[in-house]
């Protein structure tokens, strides 16, 4: 049974979704002003291990992830870029969507936008006015913060202990400065939709629950995101969603911790700040998973270049077994072999048994590492294994390290047997043998940093000369 800390209810829960065998399940995407932070990847990242343990599991699992269009920041940035708001979304969606793929994460079931879904936005602020949760003030319209009573609810903060944050809009028009915009008057030049409150447009609060709420029910599974969210966003969302639906807005909501830099949040301000497509210049998608599979998703990672290095040398064991297993005749020849006593069932099992104590991706990893040594000790041990072992192998790497994690590609293995490619690069070890055995070191120094420059890393034993691609 997989459980899951629910910040809600501040403790570990049994996962019983609404419907057998399926999730709904709705993590907040980014606003599309700039390229996303490897703060931000951290959330996507580990939202897509859970929709992708979710699967392992036999769920059918529907992933909404919203994109924020339309806000102040992409206002912001079309002024000082001197283009449209339209221009600087499309612009950035564009990026996030090439930088997604390359973290190896998967896209959503939908990437609903914040601007395609005006007409559902203006129907839920018109339900909340109904309610009476909603109060508009010269075409500004507010929530009314005081009138819910469960206010502060998932982040713990009582209403009558709470000041106008940094992240909270004061605004003379506001009962309470604690309420927040639902519809924004528009101002000269900015972009604007016609409404019953006159021009103007969403706040984003109301976004993310006009749209969840349309793609996935008034009360769904998962509502996840980074820590940051839980106030003021999702506090107030589970505000407009329940006094509009008069319905429990989520049932399980899953929080991931700050991402550090030299023990400090990373900040733009502190100048710690770096984009995921910068990272991934340096370091393999790969990498990247692991490290954050490496420390448990509610807590703080520490994010440097040392622990960089470590996730890239621990994925040299995956990579060195892959190599072993690329380097087997495709399809394997039929064969008894002789059957070792190798219980792939218990790594199976240990591996379930991690991931369903709250997504502990530390000690799954730790399963996976002691899988990759136990295999190598067997292959070491035993000089006639059956083809049916090696295929073993390759499922589990499959279904955990790559199909959960991510953190390794089995379709993208060294090189592919057969291949000219491959032939290709055994006639230059091979010139390069020859030279070294004329003295030619200029010759062969030549070949060997020609193709490291390829990324084809060459190793030199008493054995002979191997070859693998070089990982980031």
């Amino acid at each position: 049974m997989l459980t899951i800390y629910n910040t809600l209810t501040r403790k570990k829960e049994d996962f019983v979704p609404i419907n057998p065998n399926e999730v709904r399940m709705y993590v907040c995407g980014p606003t599309v002003y700039d390229y996303f932070h490897i703060g931000n990847a951290r959330s996507f990242i580990m939202s897509d291990v859970l929709r992708r343990y979710l699967e392992y599991k036999g769920f059918n699992v529907k992933y909404i992830m919203n994109l924020t269009d339309i806000d102040d920041k992409i206002i912001k940035k079309a002024n000082e870029e001197k283009i449209s708001a339209k221009q600087v979304a499309e612009k950035y969606t564009a990026a996030f969507f090439e930088d997604l793929e390359k973290l190896k994460v998967r896209r959503a079931s939908i990437h609903p936008k914040a601007t395609e879904h005006i007409h559902e936005i203006i129907d839920f602020i018109e339900q909340l006015e109904k309610n009476g949760f909603a109060y508009n003030v010269n075409g500004n319209v507010f929530y009314d913060v005081a009138k819910f009573n469960e206010y502060g609810k998932l982040s713990g903060k009582k209403l009558d202990e709470l000041d106008a944050g940094a992240r909270v809009d004061v605004n003379e028009e506001k009962k309470n400065p604690l309420d927040f915009s639902l519809w924004k008057k528009a101002k000269e030049g900015e972009p604007f939709w016609d409404s019953p409150w006159g021009k103007g447009r969403p706040g984003w609060h109301i976004e993310c629950s006009a749209m969840s709420c349309k793609h996935l029910g008034e009360t769904f599974d998962i509502h996840a995101g980074g820590n940051d969210l839980i106030f003021p966003h999702h506090e107030n969302e589970i505000a407009q969603s329940e006094a509009a639906n008069k319905k429990k807005f989520v049932n399980y909501w899953i929080h991931f911790g700050f991402l550090n830099i030299n023990n400090e949040k990373m900040s733009k301000s502190l100048g710690n700040f770096f984009t995921a497509r910068d990272v991934l210049k340096l370091y393999s998608a790969e990498s990247i998973r692991l490290l954050f599979s490496q420390t448990h998703y509610r807590g703080p990672l520490e994010f440097n270049d040392e622990l960089l290095e470590s996730a890239k040398r621990g994925l040299e064991k995956f990579d060195n077994l892959i190599d072993k297993l690329s380097l087997l005749p495709n399809p394997l020849p039929k064969g008894e072999g002789i059957s070792p006593n190798f219980d792939f069932q218990s790594y199976y099992k240990n591996f379930e048994a991690a991931m369903d104590d709250d997504l502990n991706t530390p000690q799954a990893v730790a399963v996976l590492f002691d899988f990759v040594r136990d295999v190598n000790k067997t292959i070491a041990e035993n000089e006639n294994l059956p083809p049916e072992f090696y295929l073993n192998v390759k499922e589990f790497l499959s279904k955990t390290a790559q199909g959960v994690l991510g953190i390794i590609d089995l379709e993208k293995s060294d090189i592919q047997g057969g291949s000219i490619e491959k032939e290709l690069i055994e006639l230059l070890i091979h010139l390069r043998n020859d030279a070294r055995k004329e003295k030619n070191f200029a010759l062969s120094d030549k070949i060997r940093d020609g193709l490291n420059e390829l990324g084809i890393e060459l190793k030199d034993s008493k054995d002979g000369t191997t070859y693998k691609r070089a990982k980031k």
